[in-house]
């Protein structure tokens, strides 16, 4: 496994504190036109994906990529979850990678 370049686990609240930061979120997508997309993230806050190829509307997606601002990502992967989510149980493990248990995450 490579560790060279470990992602923050964030939600919308989560991704200021990591700007300019490599990062991985869920996104339920609203609206994308190829190059960018719009969409929810597990926290129910508007977050904006730039650079994600064309997803399919209402799925989830894991993006992977550079914390450009508080509400932006610069996509660099991501990975089609399908259309359902648990995103409460996504948010606890933010909260857990982001907080006490930070060491177990990389």
């Amino acid at each position: 496994m490579d560790t060279s370049s470990p992602s923050v686990f964030v939600n919308a609240e989560l991704l200021r504190v990591h700007i300019g930061k490599k990062v991985r979120a869920v996104v339920h997508v609203i609206q994308s036109d190829g190059e960018i997309t719009t969409g929810k993230s597990t926290d129910e806050h508007q977050l904006i994906v730039k650079g994600l190829p064309h997803v399919s509307l209402m799925s989830y997606v894991e993006v992977i990529g550079i914390a450009e601002s508080d509400q932006s990502i610069r996509a660099e992967t991501w990975t089609n979850f399908g259309n359902t989510f648990d995103t409460q149980s996504y948010n606890q493990v933010c909260q857990l990678a982001n907080g006490e248990f930070k060491g177990l995450f990389l």
